[in-house]
Formats: C-alpha cells, sequence, structure tokens
C-alpha cells in the first residue's frame, strides 16, 4: 500500500487505528521508492472542531511520530451547509454515516488541494476486532463473534462506504491496510476472548492488537494513545458536532412532520428530526425506490447491528446512535484524561479504543500550504 505514483498521506486522528497505521508508516516510508520520489517526511492532517479529542491527540501522536502537522478546523455551520453535497455523494440516509462523512469530505477537499492524491487509513479493525464500545457488553464470545462477522460484512454499507465515498467526492483515494486478507484471516480465525474485554484480567478491547504493539524498547505509540478510548469519528471531531446538528434539525422538522413520518416514509420510517432531515434531502436527490431500498436501516447504538442491541435491554428505548450513550463511555473531559493515564501507567485494566482522521505524504501540495501561510498549523475550512 506504499506503492504509489503519487503524493500519498496516512489518515490521522489520534486514535489507535489511525496512529498505528501512521506509526508504521513512518518505520517503513523511508525504504520505499515513494520516499525518493516525494521525500521522506510525513505530513499529518486532521480536522475538527475547535479544541475536539481528536485535535488533541493527533497533535500529541504527530509529535511523538516526528510528522510535519496540519490541523484543519470546521464549524458546525460548515458541516450543515455541506450535508446536503454528502448524502449526494454517500448515497444515504443512514445517521451515522452523514454524520461522520460530513467532516471527512470537508477535509478531504483541503487534502486534495495540496496535492495529495491517495491517503492510508484505520477502517476496518474496530469490525474485525470488536473494538466499539458496545461490544463490552458481549455476552459470550460466540456471540461476540458472530457480531463481528455481521460488521465485516456489512463495512461496505457503513465505515468504507464513508470513507470511499466522501473521498472520492474530491478525487482522493482511500487505502486500508487493516482490510488486506492476509490480517482479516489471521483476525478472524483467532479465539475471540483474546480481543475481549475483560476486566478481571486487565484486558481492555482490542487488547490483542494494543499488546502486539505495546513495545517498550522501541514504542510506536505514547501509552496513553495506545490504550485511548474509542471515540466515533462523529464525536471525536468535537462533542458539539453531533449536538448542533440535532438542534439544526430540531428547527427544521416540526412535530407534526415526526407525526406523519410513518404514511410519508413508510420504508425505513425516520425515528427522529435528524433522521427525517436526512431522509428528505435523500428523497429528493434519488426519488426512487429502488435508491432508498439500498439503505441499510435498523436500530444501532455505538454502531452496532440490530442484532447486538438485544444484548443491553436499556438500549432498545435510544433513538441516538452516537457511542456516547455507552455506559462505559469516557467523556473528553478530565475524566477522559484520567482514564487514559490509568490505562498508561497501569495494566491496562479498563476501556480504551481507537479513531480515524487525517495526514499525508508528498512534496508537492505540501508547498501550496506554506504558499498560503499556513506552514504546520492551521487552515479554516
Amino acid at each position: 500500500r506504499l506503492m504509489t505514483d503519487v503524493p500519498f498521506g496516512v489518515l490521522l486522528s489520534g486514535g489507535l487505528d489511525s496512529s498505528l497505521v501512521a506509526a508504521v508508516t513512518k518505520r517503513h516510508l523511508i525504504k520505499t521508492e515513494a520516499a525518493e520520489k516525494f521525500g521522506a517526511e510525513l505530513h499529518s492532517f486532521v480536522v475538527g472542531l475547535e479544541g475536539s479529542p481528536d485535535l488533541i491527540a493527533a497533535r500529541e501522536v504527530a509529535d511523538h511520530l516526528g510528522t510535519i502537522h496540519h490541523e484543519f478546523h470546521f464549524t458546525v455551520q460548515d458541516g450543515i451547509d455541506a450535508i446536503e453535497e454528502v448524502i449526494y455523494h454517500d448515497e444515504t440516509y443512514d445517521v451515522t454515516t452523514i454524520r461522520a462523512s460530513t467532516p471527512m469530505f470537508l477535509m478531504a477537499r483541503k487534502i486534495k488541494a495540496l496535492g495529495v492524491k491517495m491517503v492510508l487509513s484505520g477502517e476496518g479493525s474496530d469490525e474485525l476486532l470488536g473494538g466499539y464500545l458496545y461490544f463490552h457488553f458481549a455476552p459470550n464470545k460466540e456471540e461476540f463473534h458472530k457480531e463481528t462477522c455481521r460488521k465485516v460484512k456489512a463495512l461496505h454499507q457503513y465505515d468504507c462506504l464513508r470513507a470511499n465515498k466522501a473521498t472520492s467526492a474530491w478525487g482522493l483515494e482511500v487505502r486500508v491496510p487493516f482490510l488486506d486478507k492476509e490480517f482479516i484471516n489471521v483476525a478472524m480465525s483467532m479465539d475471540p476472548e483474546w480481543k475481549m474485554y475483560n476486566a478481571d484480567l486487565g484486558r481492555i478491547e482490542k487488547w490483542v492488537m494494543r499488546k502486539a504493539f505495546d513495545d517498550e524498547e522501541h514504542p510506536y505509540l505514547p501509552k496513553h494513545i495506545l490504550y485511548r478510548q474509542k471515540e466515533q469519528f462523529s464525536d471525536g471531531v468535537g462533542y458539539n458536532w453531533i449536538d448542533g446538528l440535532k438542534a439544526f434539525t430540531e428547527q427544521q422538522v416540526s412535530d407534526e412532520m415526526m407525526k406523519n413520518a410513518a404514511k410519508v416514509y413508510p420504508h425505513n420510517t425516520p425515528v427522529n428530526k435528524e433522521a427525517y432531515y436526512y431522509r428528505m434531502i435523500f428523497e429528493r436527490l434519488f426519488p426512487q425506490e429502488s435508491a432508498r431500498e439500498t439503505v441499510p436501516w435498523g436500530p444501532s447504538i455505538a454502531c452496532s447491528t440490530p442484532a447486538a442491541i438485544e444484548w443491553v435491554e436499556q438500549w432498545k428505548a435510544s433513538h441516538d446512535p452516537s457511542g456516547r450513550l455507552i455506559a462505559s463511555h469516557n467523556s473528553a473531559s478530565a475524566n477522559h484524561t484520567n482514564h487514559a493515564n490509568a490505562n498508561a501507567n497501569g495494566n491496562s485494566n479498563g476501556k480504551a479504543n481507537c479513531n480515524c482522521a487525517m495526514a499525508a505524504n508528498g512534496t508537492n501540495g505540501v508547498g501550496l500550504v506554506v504558499a498560503n501561510g499556513t506552514a504546520n498549523g492551521k487552515m479554516e475550512a
């Protein structure tokens, strides 16, 4: 995946998966033909609202790895303004996909403007290794494994759809090392217990991968990043993003419209105003029945499949798919910091996880940033 004739990069959010992809890329880049063509420096890019969890974590990872780091900021209004374009390119009305695609869509435009044409990304790890927080509640390893199978088989409808289409809209290619067929075979063939959260044994989710990269002599990542808790991409770019979307759609969709939702949209009926708003846009862009039937639907929490909702009774009443609603989630405040430090200093007996955002390599486009007076710094989206 480092074979390329164009300037390339690694998407870096400061979460586990994107950080490991960046760390491995950094170690191997110097030996590649790409380094001879475009230089051995790795340029890291992250997107988020001001002060978001991803911006903070990505900056720390970038410092650790020695990348040239760039931050892209966007506002809630920037995202709202882009929603129709995102739905057009993603061809979905799935709430989680649209929430996560919008910041990625805004960032892809900036990355492409720098002359970067290909990026590596961390998609697939959570599905293969049960990294989402709701996996903590799997009743046994058999159910855990079945859910990972369901998640992997649906990647083309969710995370891979988002990563592919939100970037392809701007002519940017995404490559996903975790979905290499050999890695899939290894990950799906091992005993699921090695992946599972188990407080008694001091194991957090995706324990086997974290342990594999926990190298004391030549550390890939700082400990508290290696054991950082999962943030859904739509949450990690800034919690105000989701809250802002809800507030905006609350104004756009009336209570009367929601009362008639089942009559207006009998197929995959929207369950809240945010979903109704996205559906209105989708139906205007793609009015065919065949189009609406391509979109998967059903209850979800923290990216779960509908089948996993059965694991916890309280989840059945929730209409918000955000990972923040999982009882084991720490906020991105002092609690989050204290928890990460505890994981780094102790025996990893807690909860942690990964995320995904952005970085890029290639001297072509980076020069454009300097020319615009924003080298190694911030560009407003």
